[in-house]
């Protein structure tokens, strides 16, 4: 029998970003989503705590995790692959874009699901679009560019103290 991943093998890896988008996913179905909004989705989820009215954050509030938009988008696909692997997930050519929507076994496959970290993680998503759904349809648009103007804050800020001009 093989031994279970560390939690540093589980944290931010393919599995976890796409049981993330599988959770957004069930929690919007029927709704199918793109990458780009599925990438908000995440990064709502995990750090909700910035948003207004949004539950306390799944992760620690590092200062550098505005720019986590730059890198997660390649594990959200690789994540949402292994979803669809599973049958959790289906992919649709829609428009010119490829979107995404949970199968109807998606919401039994997290119903069964019992550790504390993963039933927050399946309420923020519900909390997520939720929220999403009520800012409008801007709202993507939104969460990208206070995260952009966050980043571009820090990078600056790092900047300086490297002693730069």
């Amino acid at each position: 029998m093989s031994e279970a991943p560390s939690p540093e093998q589980v944290f931010n890896s393919a599995f976890e970003t796409g049981l993330r988008a599988l959770c957004a996913l069930s929690a919007g179905h029927p709704h199918e989503y793109d990458i780009q909004q599925l990438l908000a989705f995440d990064h709502i989820i995990v750090h909700s705590g910035d948003m207004p009215g949004g539950p306390p954050s799944l992760h620690p509030q590092v200062q550098q995790r505005n720019g986590e938009l730059l890198v997660r988008r390649p594990l959200i696909q690789t994540g949402l692959a292994l979803m669809e692997t599973k049958g959790l997930v289906i992919t649709r050519a829609s428009q010119g874009q490829i979107r995404y929507a949970s199968t109807e076994l998606a919401p039994i496959f997290l119903e069964s699901l019992e550790n504390t970290y993963l039933l927050n993680l399946i309420e923020r998503a519900d909390w997520a679009v939720s929220a999403l759904r009520e800012w409008g349809p801007r709202s993507f648009l939104n969460v990208f560019n206070a995260a952009f103007d966050r980043w571009s804050t820090e990078f600056h800020i790092a900047d300086i103290s490297l002693g730069s001009a």
